[in-house]
């Protein structure tokens, strides 16, 4: 009960501040406080301190060249303020991780969890500092080479980022955590991590619901683009970006137990 109330106590101040500065809507800080709570309650500090990790790096990003950003981030269908649906996106799957260490101790469901969160760090570090590449993106499936925030573009220096948020995600793990390694954590982080983001990619290449817009006639995930509806162009109507993080953020937790039962 203890753990609960400080990640309850926890949990409220930092959605408290990042609502303040607009990083978290109201919804947003719902979010926070029911997922911090949840996590730090039963997995205790090390998984909290990870959620932590993924809000306060994401969040700091976000604010970094934020005007020379703007445009490209108008295609995204949320802006930097995490409304309640995409905090369940990016760390829903850590809180029903963290319930399976109440069915046993196992450290699997600890590598399980820094694949997960190490996928959603990656892909939103990816996000935050790839748009500002001085090289056009490319299509993750074909090449090709595609507009600044198209879903499913990479580049390298996207894909080198979310490698440095996996692994230093990883690595913060396992020294937090002695039921990893810190080399084993580095491992599965940076495996877990870098797939995961990639996974996200594809599907925003492949199957992620894309609209156009008839504001800028160009694609966007937005259902309603500055108060008008956008066409539906291709993929699954119910796949939106937050359906894709939250199965990216799985992929990788499924990639850093495989990694952890290797090793």
């Amino acid at each position: 009960m203890s753990k609960l109330l400080i990640g309850l106590f926890i949990s409220a101040v930092i959605g408290g501040v990042g609502y303040q500065r607009a990083s978290l809507s109201r919804s947003g800080v719902l979010g926070a406080i029911v997922l911090g709570t949840a996590i730090m309650g039963i997995g205790g500090w090390s998984w909290g301190v990870l959620l932590v990790w993924f809000f306060v790096s994401s969040t700091l990003l976000s604010k970094y060249k934020a005007e020379q950003k703007r445009v490209t981030a108008e295609k995204f269908d949320k802006g930097h303020e995490r409304d309640f649906g995409q905090a369940m996106a990016n760390g829903g799957l850590g809180a029903i991780l963290s319930l399976g260490l109440l069915w046993n101790g196992e450290a699997v469901w600890f590598a399980a969890y820094i694949g997960a969160i190490g996928a959603v760090t990656a892909d939103t570090w990816a996000t935050e500092l790839g748009t500002l590449s001085k090289q056009l993106p490319r299509l993750i499936t074909s090449g090709k080479v595609v507009p600044p925030g198209t879903s499913g573009g990479i580049t390298l220096l996207g894909t080198g980022v979310a490698a440095c948020g996996g692994l230093l995600t990883g690595l913060l793990g396992g020294l937090l955590d002695p039921a990893l390694l810190p080399w084993q954590g580095l491992l599965v982080g940076l495996i877990g991590g870098a797939g995961g983001a990639l996974f996200d990619s594809l599907l925003g290449a492949t199957v992620q619901a894309i609209y156009l817009s008839p504001i800028t006639g160009q694609e966007t995930e937005k259902l309603i683009d500055k108060g008008e509806p956008t066409q539906f162009l291709r993929g699954w109507r119910w796949l939106n970006n937050d359906w894709v993080n939250f199965l990216a953020s799985g992929f990788g937790a499924i990639l850093a137990v495989l990694v952890f039962l290797l090793f």
